[in-house]
């Protein structure tokens, strides 16, 4: 598959996912009421909306130079990464404790952006910079998939359920 062909398609499926994610937070409001939950609604949010707009950069800059995606690459791993890594307190005080995930979502950003200030890295794996980019930004989109995962099956924490669980 052509590697803009690919972007293309990422993009538009990770903005569809994060689209059927505001349709579920809709229908369950309560999940926003507890501020260590709420940042686990978010996390699942950023997991999906950061790699979308990697891809439209990547779009825009991965035909010519390579100069756009890379910086924000690097930027919106950043982004990524400080967001994640500031949720993680958060992740054991909710019901969500999704701490394994949001750590293996930490090192994916820190690899992308150092992919992204490092592209010569692609040659190891006989690959160009942007492929490797790729394969990074499945790996987030999965984790995402355990976020929302991990967020659908647990429980409440024992005292909060009342946060997680109002009356009907």
């Amino acid at each position: 598959m052509d590697i803009s062909t690919f972007y293309a398609l990422f993009s538009a499926t990770c903005f569809a996912l994060l689209g059927f994610w505001w349709n579920l937070i809709q229908g369950n409001p309560h999940w926003l009421r507890d501020p260590d939950t709420r940042v686990a609604v978010g996390g699942v949010y950023l997991a999906l909306l950061l790699p979308a707009l990697m891809g439209l950069f990547a779009q825009v800059g991965g035909n010519g130079t390579t100069t756009i995606w890379r910086i924000s690459f690097v930027a919106i791993a950043v982004v990524g990464f400080v967001t994640t890594a500031r949720a993680l307190p958060h992740s054991r005080r909710s019901s969500v404790d999704d701490t394994p995930t949001r750590v293996a979502t930490i090192v994916i950003y820190a690899l992308i952006a150092v992919v992204g200030v490092f592209p010569e890295i692609g040659k190891l794996f006989d690959l160009k910079a942007i492929q490797v980019e790729a394969i990074l930004l499945i790996l987030i989109v999965l984790s995402a998939h355990g976020l929302v995962w991990r967020f659908m099956t647990s429980g409440p924490v024992p005292g909060r359920h009342e946060a997680m669980n109002p009356p009907q």
